[in-house]
């Protein structure tokens, strides 16, 4: 079973500005004049990307046979009988041998962090039962850590496929139409 884990609040503001930008782009050819227009749309365009890089494509999938990670411009996949720890620090860090893969997505922000540790703090003072007290501390990226790590170990006979990175052609694409558009722009303007 497919499960992808990833910060929701960027995936929302992603598909946000997404709307924005396409809104935006149809006023521009609508309405715009040359070379204003221009210089709006390829600002608009560059963000976008960006926007598409940073806060829509990153993303962990847990897959039947391991963990694909997607950062902005690598794609990392790790079977489940290679994973030998997950952790978090400032960012979800998974282990396989001498590969260490850092996900950029869902990261715990220190105001998350210290949020978690107060919570643990208050369940702990008002006396409520360890495994509630626990679960209190705890950010989003470290439930997904644990849920990354028992998969790992339940998982472990179905892993297939082999430890491997690769450079992802989309994000290629993307950063290159973000280069040709200012590279367009400030030779017609």
């Amino acid at each position: 079973m497919k499960q992808v884990f990833r910060s929701k609040l960027a995936w929302v503001f992603g598909w946000a500005w997404i709307v924005f930008a396409a809104w935006n782009a149809w006023d521009l050819i609508s309405r715009g004049s040359m070379p204003s227009a221009l210089i709006a749309g390829a600002v608009l365009g560059v963000i976008t990307v960006f926007v598409g890089l940073l806060a829509l494509r990153p993303a962990i999938i847990s897959e039947e046979g391991g963990v694909r990670v997607r950062n902005p411009f690598r794609t990392a996949y790790v079977p489940w009988s290679s994973v030998d720890q997950v952790r978090v620090s400032n960012a979800i860090v998974i282990v396989a041998g001498d590969t260490t893969i850092r996900c950029w997505s869902p990261q715990p922000s220190a105001r998350e962090r210290a949020k978690a540790v107060r919570r643990a703090n208050k369940a702990q003072a008002s006396d409520q039962r360890q495994h509630d007290a626990a679960a209190a501390g705890r950010t989003h990226a470290d439930w997904v850590a644990q849920q990354l790590s028992e998969m790992a170990v339940l998982r472990k006979r179905n892993a297939s496929g082999a430890t491997s990175m690769s450079w992802s052609p989309v994000a290629i694409a993307g950063l290159a139409v973000a280069v040709a558009l200012v590279v367009v722009t400030i030779a017609l303007t």
